[in-house]
């Protein structure tokens, strides 16, 4: 089936986006940002699709007091009055998801199926969200106290501080500032300064939906060229969570920062993902799912697979049918149709591709197929998925390096790939293929993987945002999304009533005094 090619000056008209562009927006309005400029370029054909003039300091400080003094209104709005905001931004995101989606593709190179997978998480976080509005549960506690009454309650925190990486410049945010939204929080948004025209896009979506419920300050944006502004709210008090995607150096700096003043941070860092894949398992499966974990979005993703640890009697045959799976993938422009592999999204991850494939050779390893540029492509950032085997674990395969590079690595036994799968550092997603249910639960059980995210006969990517999602390790320890993480985007208080006229103390303590 053809498809029509959304031409880019189309996609930024109607997203709103123009040659020059402001870079620190408060709800609505812009603020005449002082910073320098910043050209937003897209990894498909090195072409500057838009400007854009930095957040300075100044608009730092004006964003932050502006959002000081809406979260003192936002936390008293009832929580399903605010779930009715936040699934408005849902049904404002779907009406847009199409653009949205080709904007990402156009910033960050993933696929247009995968751009347009992006906003649906958005979407699908902020239906989560409405739902979890009348769900801010707090529990009920027995006293031993006669005549008194325990409960916990969960009050909002304040500004949560969001810092997002370019590979998916969309979703981490929404997976945040949905669930603070409802909580009644307030949200400061750093995106990476590689996909910046997208965070405009997505921000003024959002805030236009509040500000016609009269919230216009309740989402904040600062776009920034390099470190400098995630730096200011890592250290910044008056923000009491920092939720930082991005590499583990990254995320050591923001973590330390915000321990120094005893703030709260939410860290998802690096991945290093291994599919263990036992001599009973489904091949086929193992293929299919292995190749979208490995090369979807060019390898870009944290949760991409990174590493196949294959029992040693089906190894050479799982390679084989691997290489000819990669030698099938097409590559080129991610919004045509067909396309599964775009561009890397520099320069220097091209770099980063050929230096880490140096290393393994060097290192012992047999690069199976890839290891080279596609040429006669619209820029020299597209390569081609590697397959690299090696008969014992390589040291840069204890290393992310953000591209479609898979180590392949024969184990004698279930226990060895595990010991493997737990040898990295990183700690975030990780999969068994097996037909054998006793396989599969020693892979969940408490000496099974030490990560995160835990799979049966399904691969390391393509998380839902019903389960919470993060990692153990160096990823950071931090969970978004789904299941009990709403948790972390509010304060905890303990409450005790005495409806009685004595004063009984706990643990049977006897404080008598006499009062005259």
């Amino acid at each position: 089936m053809s498809q029509t090619i959304p031409s880019t000056p189309s996609i930024l008209s109607t997203l709103g986006i123009q040659n020059s562009n402001p870079g620190a927006w408060v709800g609505p309005e812009a603020l005449s940002s002082g910073g320098a400029e910043l050209s937003s370029v897209s990894p498909i054909d090195r072409a500057t699709l838009a400007k854009i003039r930095t957040a300075s300091s100044a608009d730092y400080q004006t964003t932050v007091a502006r959002l000081e003094k809406a979260f003192q209104t936002w936390r008293l709005v009832p929580a399903p009055i605010r779930g009715n905001v936040v699934r408005e931004i849902g049904d404002a995101l779907r009406a847009r998801k199409k653009e949205l989606g080709a904007m990402v593709t156009l910033e960050s190179g993933k696929i247009l199926a995968e751009g347009e997978g992006e906003i649906q998480e958005a979407i699908d976080i902020a239906d989560f969200s409405v739902g979890l509005s009348r769900q801010l549960y707090g529990k009920t506690m027995h006293s031993e106290r006669p005549t008194h009454r325990m409960y916990e309650q969960w009050h909002p925190l304040g500004i949560i501080g969001v810092i997002t990486a370019f590979n998916f410049p969309a979703a981490v945010w929404a997976w945040n500032a949905m669930l603070a939204a409802v909580c009644g929080d307030v949200v400061l948004w750093k995106p990476s300064e590689l996909t910046p025209l997208t965070a405009l896009a997505m921000h003024r979506i959002c805030a236009e939906v509040a500000a016609r419920h009269g919230h216009p300050d309740i989402f904040g944006l600062i776009i920034g060229d390099g470190p400098a502004l995630g730096q200011e709210i890592a250290k910044d008090a008056r923000i009491p969570l920092v939720s930082a995607t991005g590499s583990c150096r990254m995320g050591r700096a923001v973590g330390e920062a915000v321990a120094k003043r005893i703030g709260r941070s939410l860290l998802e860092l690096g991945g290093n993902n291994a599919v263990l894949v036992l001599k009973d398992a489904d091949l086929d499966l193992v293929v299919r799912s292995t190749v979208f974990g490995a090369v979807g979005t060019a390898g870009q993703r944290c949760t991409t697979t990174r590493r196949l640890l294959v029992e040693a009697e089906i190894e050479g045959a799982l390679v084989e049918r691997m290489a000819k799976a990669y030698q099938q993938v097409p590559i080129g422009n991610p919004l045509q149709a067909g396309v599964l592999m775009g561009p890397l999204i520099n320069e220097r991850a091209v770099a980063q591709y050929f230096a880490a494939i140096e290393a393994a050779r060097s290192q012992g390893g047999e690069v199976v197929c890839g290891a080279s540029l596609v040429e006669g492509l619209s820029s020299k950032q597209y390569v081609r998925p590697t397959i690299i085997r090696s008969k014992k674990v390589l040291p840069i395969s204890h290393e992310e390096t953000f591209a479609p590079i898979l180590y392949v690595t024969a184990c004698k036994d279930l226990e060895e790939a595990l010991a493997f799968n737990n040898a990295v550092p990183q700690g975030l997603s990780s999969a068994v293929f097996t037909r054998n249910i006793q396989s599969a639960e020693r892979f969940l059980s408490h000496a099974g993987s030490d990560c995160g995210i835990a799979n049966v006969n399904l691969g390391t990517s393509g998380a839902e945002i019903g389960g919470a999602f993060g990692g153990e390790k160096d990823t950071g320890g931090g969970r978004e999304a789904g299941s009990d993480s709403w948790k972390q985007y509010m304060r905890r208080q303990t409450t005790t009533i005495n409806f009685g006229s004595a004063l009984p103390l706990a643990q049977g303590i006897k404080f008598d005094i006499g009062l005259s």
